[in-house]
């Protein structure tokens, strides 16, 4: 199979709900840009607020999501509560991503704060200009 692991059908039927489940964490773009943000770097909700100005409720609640699903973990420290990446999975989620769609080959935590920085304006008009919806890119390979 030209070097690809071997994995059975059943295998297979039996992971994929998990697998969709853990993938649709990442098919909300303010989700998704949350990631972001906390894969380059440990982030207080203000932190948050302030780069990607998302209003409070909606932080809060895609927070929460991220939270329950277990892709994040938080830290208090006195009053603030920092937010950083709790999956492994998720970080080489984040990574492929990077490297996918930002051209950045994200290997390090300096790689994403490096990506993030300078996409950050960007994505976040983005986000505006399109709302919360997802959308599909079709990936041709040219050899």
């Amino acid at each position: 199979m030209n070097g690809k692991p071997t994995v059975s059908v059943e295998t297979m039927i039996v992971k994929a709900p998990e697998a969709a489940d853990f993938m649709r964490q990442f098919s909300n773009a303010n989700r998704l840009m949350l990631l972001c943000q906390i894969a380059r770097e440990e982030c207080s909700v203000s932190d948050i607020q302030a780069a990607l100005g998302i209003k409070q409720p909606a932080l809060s609640q895609q927070l929460a999501e991220l939270r329950q699903a277990g892709l994040v973990k938080t830290r208090r420290e006195s009053r603030q509560i920092y937010y950083s990446i709790a999956d492994g999975r998720a970080e080489a989620v984040m990574n492929l991503l990077f490297n996918l769609f930002c051209g950045v080959k994200a290997t390090a935590h300096a790689d994403f704060a490096a990506a993030v920085t300078e996409g950050q304006d960007a994505a976040a008009n983005a986000m505006a200009r399109r709302g919360d919806s997802a959308h599909f890119a079709r990936i041709v390979r040219t050899e």
